[in-house]
């Protein structure tokens, strides 16, 4: 079992890396998928994933249950919005394919604004 964590965790990584490059892709789940395989085969890999300057600190939020910030959060769901508009609407012919993807995209679009938690950003009070 721990070689399929172990397994998962550098697919996390890789199809991670890759959402960071490749626009509408997302990078950050796959690095939160990353870390909770890490957690359970290799301490020293988790703390590597949460430790990733551009990634660690939004996989950390998101476990301590402080959800993403509202910015991050606006910039997903309209590059899934984009993305599904674009596959079901242009790329893809077989209909009955067009109503997965669009049903995985309003799924997607339904869990990162309900389900995931807003991040509150401090406000700064000058003097």
């Amino acid at each position: 079992m721990r070689l399929l964590y172990l397994f998962g965790g550098f697919l996390g990584v890789g199809m991670g890396s890759v959402g960071l490059i490749v626009p509408g892709l997302p990078g950050t789940v796959f690095f939160i998928f990353a870390a909770w395989c890490f957690s359970h085969s290799n301490e020293r890999l988790e703390q590597w994933v949460l430790d990733l300057p551009a990634v660690g600190p939004m996989v950390a939020d998101y476990r301590a249950g402080r959800g993403m910030p509202m910015k991050a959060k606006v910039m997903a769901i309209s590059c899934i919005i984009a993305a599904v508009t674009f596959s079901a609407g242009f790329r893809i012919e077989a209909p009955s394919i067009r109503v997965v993807v669009a049903l995985a995209g309003l799924i997607g679009v339904w869990f990162i604004a309900w389900r995931v938690p807003t991040k509150v950003e401090p406000v700064s009070v000058d003097s």
